[in-house]
């Protein structure tokens, strides 16, 4: 962790809806006057589109799951690398990766492929993560994993072996794991509205990448300081049949804090409508009202982390009020 160069990581499944938690983040930067880096954790994958696709063709041939989850198909070790690098000296190597061709034409390669390895652009005041592995720590549970696969032997020495530890890196970790059927509707319908896939492979997605989904997304959301799980109230009972997901207004947010000192609970209730606490350290809002639960919850840490910035490089930083 970093006074001068602080690292806020956004972490959970593909299809949670870390993009929603992103957006809120970008209105509390420019409310607070904070130049993050916005680094997506795609970039972090270890194949191209077309690289994985023939990956994953071998791997059922061999009768093997893989998915983007686990450490076949992934940077871990160059992202924890990352993270040290910018807590540093507040700079690090990264690429991005094209999502779709649009986004392609933008960094002037194809979808589904990476730009070039590069410097981040210099002067940022903190880092912003969002990915699959923010939080990323081999643990017991997942060293045991780990040792069991069998890797093919271009990879075998380059996978993130036991050691690997994301999170120590994080100075405000928050994990997105909406409530389990939702994520599957959410990331069904995703997958069918860019027309990528049909819902049955969607599914198919969903069973292949489940043992990697237990291993390496869940154990993130024990070292979180903030969870964040949108729960529906609507009938979800079969995500594979749901016509529509759930609207914003249909559904309620449960934010639950590792730590009560760092957070003036009676403020928060009576600045967020609708807010109340379920359990000491639990807090449910109306999903309409989660950016403005965030900018109440986020905005006072952000704000502490520029002031001790402003403190460690005697440089100060003018921000507005939380």
């Amino acid at each position: 962790m970093s006074q001068q160069h602080p690292i806020v990581a956004v972490t959970g499944s593909s299809g949670a809806g870390l993009s929603t938690i992103r957006h809120a983040f970008k209105f509390i930067f420019e409310r607070l006057n904070i130049k993050p880096a916005i680094v997506h954790g795609d970039g972090f994958r270890r194949y191209t589109d077309r690289q994985f696709a023939a990956l994953l063709d071998e791997a059922r041939r061999s009768g093997r799951n893989i998915s983007w989850f686990g450490p076949e198909c992934n940077h871990f070790q160059e992202l924890e690398s990352f993270f040290r690098t910018y807590g540093e000296c507040g700079s690090g190597v990264v690429r991005q990766y094209a999502h779709t061709a649009e986004h392609g034409e933008e960094l002037g390669v194809q979808a589904g492929e990476f730009t070039p390895w590069a410097p981040l652009p210099p002067g940022s005041d903190l880092l912003f993560y969002e990915g699959q592995h923010g939080g990323l720590m081999a643990n017991t549970w997942t060293r045991r994993k780990i040792e069991s696969r069998h890797f093919p032997p271009e990879i075998d020495r380059r996978v993130g072996r036991p050691g690997v530890d994301v999170a120590q890196h994080v100075d405000l970790l928050i994990g997105v794991a909406p409530a389990i059927n939702l994520e599957w509707i959410q990331k069904i319908h995703r997958d069918c509205k860019k027309g990528t896939c049909t819902p049955e492979e969607s599914v198919e997605t969903i069973l292949r990448r489940m043992d990697d989904y237990i291993h390496y997304i869940v154990p993130q959301f024990g070292l979180t300081d903030i969870n964040i799980q949108r729960m529906p109230l609507v009938d979800t009972s079969d995500p594979f049949i749901a016509r529509d997901v759930p609207l914003a207004d249909e559904s309620l947010c449960v934010i639950h804090f590792r730590d009560r000192e760092r957070h003036d609970f009676p403020e928060l209730l009576r600045r967020i409508p609708g807010a109340y606490m379920s359990r000491p350290t639990t807090m449910v809002v109306p999903n309409n009202d989660l950016r403005l639960a965030l900018g109440m919850i986020c905005g006072p840490i952000l704000a502490r982390f520029m002031e001790a910035r402003g403190e460690a490089t005697g440089l100060g930083q003018a921000t507005a009020s939380p």
